[in-house]
């Protein structure tokens, strides 16, 4: 069972840095997509970056310039530096996982795993 497993939230002070990091963890592949995505008291999810397996990246308008996306693709690791985070960043972070492959026969039949979520781990920006 493939799951994604985050780590690295908790309280930072504006201006300061954050990491946090997801990995995937069971039977994969390879993975098209990993990113992640966050969710503010009383607010829908939204996405804050992404990056495919070809190295496209997509940041969310809000984070640009601030955060940075990275994988590890053989390893199944997503990371997003989090620098000079405002207040407005304070959300519970979700890692995402889009087109899992389990195995190289899946690949080759195009057989995946739609989407997967991490449990999500809470920043919190304050001072």
């Amino acid at each position: 069972q493939v799951q994604l497993v985050e780590s690295g939230g908790g309280l930072v002070q504006p201006g300061g840095s954050l990491r946090l990091s997801c990995a995937a963890s069971g039977r994969i592949f390879s993975i098209y997509a990993m990113g992640w995505y966050r969710q503010a008291p009383g607010e829908r999810r939204e996405l804050v970056a992404t990056m495919t397996s070809d190295g496209n990246t997509n940041y969310a308008d809000s984070v640009k310039g601030r955060f940075t996306i990275s994988r590890d693709i053989a390893k199944h690791t997503v990371n997003l530096q989090m620098n000079s985070p405002e207040s407005e960043d304070t959300a519970v972070y979700y890692c995402n996982a889009q087109r899992i492959f389990v195995t190289y026969a899946d690949y080759v039949n195009s057989r995946y795993l739609v989407e997967l979520w991490g449990q999500g781990t809470l920043v919190t920006v304050s001072s």
